[in-house]
């Protein structure tokens, strides 16, 4: 009997550990973001984010934590992912103030992206300045996050990087939404039929790791794809953005967070050939 309890413990500890690496996530990022800040030197800030809610905890105690530093030296560049699989379609979409960023959602969903046999659903995109990934220490002015979820709550997030340029399409096509719900914390503008591929989301590289949301819960095993092709937005944009949520901080980018020895795949594929 004590060899049968011993090789039940022995089996309970190698799934644990293997959940730790392969389960999904299975938490939203939070809708109310009046509850923490983006401020380092006050209580809420980020280094304070897992100490506000007990549910909340992994943004401090977390080893899978996002975003990190897409460092070069230490990416495994790999031909294996194969290009993006995406399928999306217009849908009726709602613009969000959520306090420290604008968020467009499709309730009902918008497609899917396809990662192995999964499909994860399209439900929303908001942005973040500056850029929370960063690419060999370098920051970039923008990032857009596409968040994916399966049924069950299982998260994939497609980010994009945007530097100072030129406009950005899709972002002028919803500049007098953002205006009507700027600086009013929870307004909504429904902005009707909006088709995801306007974001134009495909790359021919990118980058992939499992990481977690960078808001709280901060919610681990989330599988990251970073696209490798920046992108350009323009200053007025991004100003936009900021002066929209009107929340006192110059930035709602979270810290880098460590790497802890996750693998870094950059997917390029055999024939691309950089310009």
């Amino acid at each position: 009997m004590e060899k049968v309890a011993a090789t039940r413990l022995l089996i309970c500890g190698l799934f644990a550990v293997l959940c730790l690496f392969s389960c999904p996530a299975t938490s939203s990022e939070v809708e109310d973001e009046s509850e923490f800040s983006y401020e380092e030197d006050e209580k809420n800030g980020p280094s304070g984010w897992g100490e506000i809610k007990p549910e909340w905890r992994l943004c401090n105690t977390g080893k899978m934590q996002s975003p990190i530093d897409l460092l070069n030296k230490r990416v495994q560049v790999v031909s294996h992912l194969g290009a993006l699989q995406m399928k999306y379609h217009p849908s009726n979409a709602t613009l969000k103030n959520r306090g420290h960023d604008i968020m467009l959602e499709w309730a009902a969903g918008a497609g899917y992206l396809q990662i192995n046999e999964t499909q994860y659903i399209l439900r929303q995109c908001h942005w973040h300045s500056f850029s929370e990934h960063t690419i060999d220490g370098k920051r970039f002015d923008l990032e857009l996050h596409m968040v994916h979820e399966t049924e069950a709550g299982e998260a994939a997030v497609i980010g994009i990087l945007y530097k100072i340029g030129k406009p950005d399409a899709f972002l002028s096509s919803l500049r007098d939404d953002i205006k009507a719900i700027s600086d009013k914390t929870d307004a909504e503008e429904n902005v009707g039929i909006v088709d995801p591929w306007l974001i134009k989301p495909s790359s021919l590289r990118y980058y992939r790791y499992m990481g977690s949301l960078t808001t709280p819960p901060c919610t681990e095993n989330v599988v990251w794809t970073i696209l490798a092709e920046v992108r350009t937005v323009s200053k007025k944009q991004v100003k936009l953005l900021r002066d929209a949520v009107h929340d006192g901080s110059e930035t709602n980018a979270r810290p880098l967070q460590p790497i802890n020895n996750r693998l870094v795949e950059l997917y390029k594929p055999k024939a691309y050939k950089k310009d």
